[in-house]
């Protein structure tokens, strides 16, 4: 696969961001482009792969040292997210929710000793984590939230489902949120708290020396459900949460009580970035797929890349990347900066899922009746970017927050009674 240049780099990466990128591309190419087509046919989950980048440090990428991590920022945490999802997008996407869904919240309103028992597990990718939000009836309208929280002497019971929960499975650390009450103007009372449970694949895990830590202290009724089959990121482990009666000390929870609604707002607002650095990777990846494919092909004694109408297509493509790189990096930056940037983080991820849906369907009809089968990454690719609308907050919701920045709340109209 050829390799992207771009000018957009000089602007925003450091020489240690360059490094880290060339490592994580040596890395998929020799590791995991051979594995790629496999995991997603067989929907299985790559642990040997998950224990070679906790080898090489992706999971702390952007935790100082003294928790484990790498000591880099968010903008390479985003670079991980990028890099990973050209060549596999469940690979990206098992690293970056650890990182973004579940080390992100603990580090940002985690107590010193929260930090030191389950933030250096997941920076070191000692374990998995995740972060359970949605539920059957709560996806976009958070509010909606039903798992309860009912406070006891010296712990909380949890008792309620999530669903859709990357790393769900396989995942031992976890923040999940519950009702805790209810506040004023008739609104539910959030709270957010750490759970554990042993994976999955137990066997799988202890095989590879990483996913379980068998000395977390689990959280009794607290456990996975159904494994979810999914159109793409089929090598990623997408599963339900169940919470039946479940005992959480006091110690666990995770922040102030009642701020649960405002700080999963933050978090999802890192994740926003990070799954905007995952599609703009995915549309990378497919213009280095197409651009190879052109190049090769030849129709009417012609190269395609040497018919301009091909080439018109593939510069508007570029273009559109060079712009979801800015909006990207941009968006990374100003976090790692402490400055406000939810409406950065929705326009990326926004532009970004748009820009993977379009990139994929490009690739796939570029390279004809190849395109759709699974010879060709690019009908892989396709699949996996669909998500990309839905995810970390659909593009509706995204479009909500862009606007809210724009003309501020809705204020809607209100019904006159008759006199």
């Amino acid at each position: 696969m050829i390799e992207l240049t771009s000018t957009v780099d000089d602007r925003y990466l450091t020489d240690e961001h360059r490094m880290l990128r060339a490592m994580i591309r040596e890395f998929a190419e020799n590791e995991i482009v051979p594995i790629a087509r496999e995991i997603d046919a067989q929907a299985r989950f790559p642990w040997e792969n998950v224990a070679k980048m906790a080898e090489l440090g992706l999971f702390g990428v952007p935790w100082p040292e003294e928790y484990g991590g790498a000591g880099m920022d968010a903008l390479g945490a985003a670079l991980v997210s990028e890099e990973l999802a050209k060549f596999c997008p469940s690979h990206s996407i098992t690293v970056g929710a650890t990182i973004t869904l579940a080390a992100a919240p603990i580090y940002d309103f985690g107590t010193e000793d929260q930090k030191r028992k389950y933030l250096t597990r997941l920076a070191r990718g000692e374990v998995l984590g995740a972060f359970g939000l949605t539920e059957p009836d709560a996806g976009s309208d958070a509010q909606g939230t039903k798992t309860r929280a009912e406070e006891k002497s010296d712990h909380w019971v949890l008792n309620g489902s999530k669903i859709f929960i990357t790393n769900g499975g396989v995942g031992e650390i976890f923040v999940v949120t519950a009702v805790t009450g209810d506040s004023s103007g008739g609104r539910k009372e959030i709270s957010s708290f750490i759970l554990t449970k042993p994976t999955r694949d137990l066997e799988e895990a202890k095989a590879v020396g990483v996913g379980h830590a068998a000395d977390l202290d689990y959280t009794p009724g607290f456990r996975h459900g159904k494994k979810e089959d999914k159109l793409g990121w089929r090598g990623s482990d997408t599963s339900e949460l169940i919470f039946e009666d479940a005992i959480v000390p006091k110690e666990n929870m995770l922040g102030q009580r009642g701020h649960g609604f405002k700080n999963f707002m933050r978090t999802l607002d890192g994740g926003r970035v990070s799954m905007a650095s995952h599609l703009l990777g995915i549309a990378e990846g497919a213009l280095e797929h197409t651009i190879k494919f052109t190049q090769e092909r030849v129709q009417f004694n012609t190269r395609i890349c040497d018919f301009q109408a091909i080439r018109f297509e593939l510069a508007d493509w570029w273009t559109r990347i060079e712009a979801g790189k800015h909006l990207v990096y941009h968006a990374a930056m100003l976090k790692q900066a402490g400055q406000p940037y939810s409406k950065e983080a929705a326009m990326a991820k926004l532009f970004c899922s748009e820009l993977a849906d379009w990139a994929t369907t490009k690739a796939v009809q570029f390279h004809g009746g190849y395109g759709y089968t699974t010879e060709y990454p690019v009908e892989r690719l396709m699949r996996d970017a669909r998500i990309g609308g839905i995810g970390e907050g659909t593009s509706e919701i995204q479009r909500i927050v862009i606007a809210r920045h724009l003309l501020g709340p809705e204020q809607r109209p209100v019904e006159k009674r008759a006199q």
